[in-house]
């Protein structure tokens, strides 16, 4: 059950043995169904987690009702409001589970323990921060500076099991376009 984020770990830092059992020790191992909301806007985040296994959604409502997707988790991705967890403050997001996942969750203690108990987590947690900045910045690029059909090709290329595994309208969503242009674009996809 561990196999997976102490990997991930690896990539950033190197533990001893007793650090890696203290760091499993230390995180709460959840199995949450498809369907269940893990925050809810208005609330305060109180968990950052590593997806083990499956896939997660985090979106917005807009002012017309609309739901809005932000981003995708899925194996070896972390999900959580950072500015909700860190400066407990009501959250404006939601996150939702899009299959039944497997999750293990760090409360602000236990993150606080962790890190004052393995204070070279540290560097992991920033470079992971930094991975997640890259990717909102780019993001945030590709949104402004390029065609639907570009933005669509960059999402398959980048997350080639997403659309296997979501529903068509949260990719429509995430892209800003909408579920019939999707599906246009998927065609001159399929043509090209």
């Amino acid at each position: 059950m561990f196999q997976n984020i102490n990997n991930y770990a690896a990539r950033s830092v190197s533990l001893t043995a007793e650090e890696t059992a203290l760091f499993n020790e230390i995180l709460e191992y959840r199995k949450i169904p498809k369907k269940t909301r893990l925050l809810t806007a208005g609330n305060i985040c109180n968990f950052e987690a590593y997806v083990n296994k499956g896939c997660i959604r985090e979106y917005i409502i807009d002012k017309n009702g609309a739901e809005v997707t932000l981003q995708f988790a899925v194996e070896d991705w972390w999900v959580s409001d950072l500015a909700s967890f860190e400066d407990q403050t009501p959250c404006s997001m939601y996150i939702e589970t899009l299959e039944d996942c497997e999750l293990l969750i760090l409360t602000r203690v236990s993150k606080e323990r962790l890190l004052n108990e393995i204070p070279k987590l540290e560097r992991m947690f920033r470079l992971m921060l930094q991975r997640h900045l890259t990717v909102v910045q780019k993001r945030l690029f590709k949104t402004i500076a390029t065609t639907a059909m570009e933005k669509y090709t960059e999402f398959i290329n980048r997350y080639p099991s997403i659309p296997q595994r979501v529903p068509q309208h949260y990719i429509a969503s995430y892209l800003g376009i909408s579920p019939e242009f999707l599906s246009k674009l998927r065609t001159r996809s399929l043509k090209k």
